[in-house]
């Protein structure tokens, strides 16, 4: 075996010098995004006070709300709802959209079905009235639009219907690929697409669930005329730091909806404690740019390595990237779970304890997750997960520093050559 890591630890050490030359681009994105980052927290004069903790009904609690204002000022939007008290993304992609839509409404969404836990939120495939609570026992209509094979919006398609169904409201957007085999959609294609459904409808609400994609860019959602765009605080933008929550920035009569939805009506944002420090939010959106950077230089080297092995993988190791998601396509179940196993093995976390598929909630299919991290569930730490269907995809993303993906990488290889899955 020890021959094995030897050989393994020799031919990444390669596949790391092949990949250096995408580094700088990455490099180039990760210090504008600190400069962007640094001059918002200098713009709200952020002090050790807004790291106090509060308790109860946290009327003018400071660092609450100059978080809000740090949020709105980095994504680019008029105003924003940062909050401890979500506890994930799709809690608060199902609260933002239980606020914009009313029974008889529509929803749009324009990148084919979303994310797995998103659906029963949408109630797609529910059969008849079950009083689930889902958008469609409220009367709410749903449609989506299929990706082209080229993996790009059909714009014409989304024109098409927009045109002849008025009951639309909202159009949603999943920047993310999620558990699909697809390109995740970028910044620029995001803006083009906007800018041509404001031509037909201007006052049709644009959402964007911009999970996995924060700071992967130079520009965010907002920034592109997008009315809203929702993550996850133990994703990209909470740097690894951030110990649970959520955010939602966009238009200010819209993040006011949400508040309402998020508390109560009449009370909205005004009140919202959190006991524990504020530090960990502050800290971890400044760390942000830098983690996701890592993350981001761990999944080239990802995906150069199964390249190079033959594997499917998506995106290209030399794409231009816009998530921190690598996805790899494996030839069975087998190499699946050993890929995700091996990831955990690696982990500071639970390195001990050995993942196996089991049935989480939320997912049609039983899903095997390797998250050895020091929140949990923080994809934006080195993670690994796949529902056991085919074709048999791992999805990894994070990394809190390059070094430890390339050990896991590593750890992965050595595991693939002992099984007989790949010589080198």
């Amino acid at each position: 075996m020890m021959d094995v890591a030897e050989d393994a630890e020799k031919f990444i050490d390669i596949i790391h010098r092949d990949v250096l030359k995408m580094f700088d681009t990455v490099n180039d994105v990760v210090e504008h995004n600190q400069k962007k980052v640094i001059e918002a927290m200098q713009e709200c004069k952020v002090s050790e006070r807004h790291f106090s903790p509060s308790t109860g009904y946290g009327y003018s609690d400071d660092g609450r709300d100059t978080l809000d204002r740090l949020f709105a000022l980095v994504f680019g939007s008029e105003a924003a709802l940062v909050s401890p008290q979500w506890a994930s993304g799709t809690h608060v992609l199902s609260d933002c959209l239980y606020s914009i839509l009313r029974p008889g409404d529509t929803m749009l969404s324009i990148t084919g079905a979303p994310y797995d836990t998103l659906r029963e939120v949408i109630g797609i495939d529910e059969e008849g009235n079950n009083c689930s609570g889902s958008l469609k026992d409220w009367g709410i209509g749903y449609k989506q639009v299929e990706l082209q094979e080229d993996d790009r919006i059909n714009i014409e398609k989304v024109e098409e219907i927009l045109k002849s169904d008025c009951t639309i409201k909202l159009v949603f957007m999943q920047r993310s690929k999620g558990y699909s085999w697809r390109n995740s959609i970028d910044i620029d294609e995001m803006e083009m697409v906007i800018s041509k459904i404001r031509k037909i409808n201007p006052h049709i609400i644009i959402m964007v669930d911009n999970c996995y994609g924060e700071f992967t860019e130079l520009k965010e959602p907002c920034h592109v005329g997008a009315d809203i765009a929702v993550g996850s605080l133990i994703k990209n933008p909470g740097g690894g730091l951030a110990p649970t929550g959520a955010y939602v920035v966009g238009n200010k009569n819209i993040i006011e909806r949400v508040a309402y939805r998020h508390t109560a009506p009449g009370i909205g944002r005004e009140v919202g404690s959190y006991a524990a420090s504020y530090l960990p939010f502050y800290q971890g959106i400044f760390m942000a740019p830098h983690i996701v950077g890592e993350a981001l230089k761990g999944a080239i080297l990802g995906a150069r390595l199964f390249q190079e092995l033959d594997y499917e993988v998506a995106p290209l190791w030399d794409s231009k990237r816009t998530d921190i998601i690598q996805s790899i396509k494996f030839e069975d179940k087998e190499q699946l779970i050993t890929f995700c196993q091996s990831i955990q093995a690696a982990s500071p976390v639970d390195g001990y304890v050995v993942p196996y598929p089991w049935d989480m909630p939320g997912y049609a299919d039983q899903v095997i997750m390797a998250a050895g991290t020091f929140i949990q569930g923080a994809s934006i730490e080195l993670s690994a997960d796949a529902p056991i269907r085919p074709p048999y995809i791992a999805y990894m993303q994070g990394g809190l520093t390059y070094s430890h993906v390339k050990i896991a990488l590593t750890n992965v290889l050595c595991n693939f050559i002992d099984k007989g899955y790949v010589k080198i």
